[in-house]
């Protein structure tokens, strides 16, 4: 049994924020693999299903990003789910935009999502980290953050979403570093 999740926040005023990344590609994922209707349960949007005959579960936390551990902490607690069974999408502001990587733990690195599901459930879980780089000055930060996606942004956030989609199958059998490589080397035409 896994368990996906999509940090972002909620409310159409949130949708196409650089901060909801997680959002979007779990709708996505939901959309590829006919996962079930989103219903609301342990405080986030739940979904259901099977992709390459493994059980899944996919959220998005509805407790805002700050709050994100609260509804993952309930739903691996019910299901008994394992925290090294749970992957995590988020944005990432010191990877370069269009990048992505994954990986195993880590630090937080600053971010309010991450430092609220390592509170709760620890940090052996998996993330795959999409970068939406970094503004030039630090004061800006919130507001690069809070901020939609500009509008030439927007195809290559849809590219990025359809590789990581793609390679799903990839991630759930944890090859993590082989993810990492195929969804950078679809984003580069390799």
């Amino acid at each position: 049994m896994l368990l996906l999740v999509g940090l972002g926040n909620p409310g159409s005023d949130s949708e196409n924020n650089r901060h909801n990344i997680g959002f979007k590609i779990i709708d996505a994922i939901n959309s590829h693999f006919k996962l079930s209707k989103q219903k609301p349960k342990f405080k986030g949007l739940l979904t259901t299903g099977n992709i390459e005959s493994k059980k899944v579960y996919a959220i998005k936390p509805l407790t805002f990003m700050n709050n994100s551990g609260t509804a993952i902490k309930e739903l691996i607690d019910y299901f008994k789910i394992d925290a090294k069974n749970v992957i995590v999408f988020h944005d990432d502001l010191d990877i370069d935009f269009g990048k992505v990587k994954a990986k195993v733990g880590g630090s937080s690195a600053g971010h309010n999502g991450i430092k609220s599901i390592d509170k709760f459930i620890g940090t052996d879980y998996s993330r795959v980290r999409v970068g939406i780089g970094h503004p030039k000055e630090k004061r800006r930060v919130n507001k690069h953050v809070l901020e939609d996606f500009k509008d030439e942004e927007e195809e290559k956030i849809k590219e990025i979403t359809e590789s990581i989609v793609k390679l799903v199958p990839t991630l759930i059998d944890k090859k993590i570093d082989l993810f990492s490589s195929k969804v950078n080397q679809n984003l580069n035409g390799i």
